[in-house]
């Protein structure tokens, strides 16, 4: 009675893995809880956004546009515009945006959108970085594509070899998937990667989706974004830079605002409309008072300048204590550490039943390929504490381990 992709392709979510595993262990009483296996922001949303959203009591009884209120859409080519130095009125609000709720939708809903039911002879493939975030692996399955798990490790930089698959495998490739920076290992795709990546997809007629929801939060260089690679490409004079790519952006980590469930969609306007068509019958509008607020935040660029030094202190924290151990490095990009433990399952027992901190073993991110998991030595750990919380628990970890 229900769809087999759903119950035996796709295996649980990881924190409903995560909770299994730790279900039998009582942890320390005496202890407090740090849950560090969540990218969810514990700082606060900024102060003006909450207010937008208390103070817009008139538009709960109407239903919001599907396709976004004129202001955000303008809020998020301008953001965009500025962010990676793109030419004045190159975004047209009506054609290379669209809002959606978070980029989790969007990144799930784009391979149901651009997968056909056959490609290059045969079934269409679904390529994704290994580890990856759960929702590029649902949307493959679901759209009936077989999903290609890419390696990403530390032989390659932490960024999957795309390049390396041979000609009959990208002649069924509908979508490539790609996170920068990358979720958990923190890294981040220059532009002569993505450049070969963009090349290689139009080659191909394959959509490129790049998740770039950890944009903003970084250490070092902002890291570039794939639409100013695609328009350094272009050879229409403007008229479709963007084909073939779609990019992926939120307001959760940015702006501490995962509740608001609000991101955005932008690239390649035929892209942008097919996902318009799916999320008119099957996805939610997004509240006038989320899309007013979302654009407040979209047009601030102070709040993003605290996010990103609230990381650096984690990350600073981080260094002094786990600097010579677990192969730790500090990320060029998100707010992850991805730390070599030996075995994640192991370490994150031992961490919940002698330290009552929760993490995610690196494997729950990632699938076997070729009988390896090459994630199974590694724990996730999210410093989205403040940094007195993040001392605590990172001094907790490296006790116990």
């Amino acid at each position: 009675m229900f769809n087999p992709r759903l119950t035996e392709t796709l295996t649980d979510f990881p924190f409903a893995r995560l909770n299994a595993l730790l279900a039998p262990i009582t942890p320390p009483a005496h202890l407090s809880l740090i849950n560090m296996s969540v990218g969810e922001p514990q700082g606060a949303m900024p102060a003006f956004a909450r207010q937008i959203v208390a103070d817009e009591v008139d538009g709960w009884n109407r239903y919001p546009p599907n396709q976004g209120l004129p202001e955000l859409n303008q809020a998020i080519c301008e953001w965009l515009t500025r962010r990676y130095k793109l030419p004045q009125g190159l975004l047209d609000p009506t054609r290379h945006v669209h809002p959606t709720a978070g980029s989790k939708e969007g990144v799930y809903i784009i391979s149901t959108v651009a997968t056909p039911q056959q490609k290059g002879g045969g079934k269409p493939i679904v390529a994704l970085p290994n580890p990856f975030y759960q929702a590029y692996l649902g949307g493959a399955v679901l759209s009936g594509a077989e999903p290609l798990l890419v390696n990403a490790d530390a032989s390659n930089g932490f960024l999957p070899d795309y390049e390396s698959l041979d000609e009959a495998t990208w002649q069924r490739l509908s979508v490539v998937y790609l996170c920068s920076p990358a979720n958990p290992q923190g890294a981040i795709a220059d532009a002569d990667y993505l450049r070969k990546l963009i090349g290689l997809c139009r080659k191909y007629d394959t959509v490129l989706a790049i998740d770039e929801c950890y944009a903003e939060i970084y250490t070092g260089e902002p890291p570039v974004g794939a639409l100013q690679v695609a328009l350094a490409m272009d050879e229409t004079g403007g008229k479709d830079p963007f084909r073939n790519l779609a990019v992926f952006h939120s307001l959760s980590k940015r702006s501490n605002a995962a509740g608001l469930r609000s991101g955005f969609v932008a690239g390649d306007p035929k892209l942008v409309a097919m996902i318009l068509r799916w999320r008119t019958y099957g996805g939610p509008q997004i509240p006038f008072a989320i899309q007013k607020a979302s654009a407040a935040l979209w047009r601030e660029e102070t709040h993003p300048v605290a996010t990103r030094e609230w990381y650096r202190k984690n990350f600073k924290v981080a260094e002094q204590i786990l600097h010579n151990r677990f192969g730790y490095y500090t990320p060029g990009g998100g707010f992850f550490l991805w730390l070599d433990v030996g075995d994640g399952e192991t370490a994150t027992r031992k961490l919940w039943a002698e330290a009552h901190v929760k993490v995610l073993p690196g494997a729950y991110c990632c699938r076997e390929t070729n009988g390896i998991n090459t994630a199974q030595r590694y724990i996730r750990v999210a410093l989205v504490h403040d940094e007195k919380t993040t001392r605590e628990g990172l001094s907790r970890l490296a006790s116990v381990l």
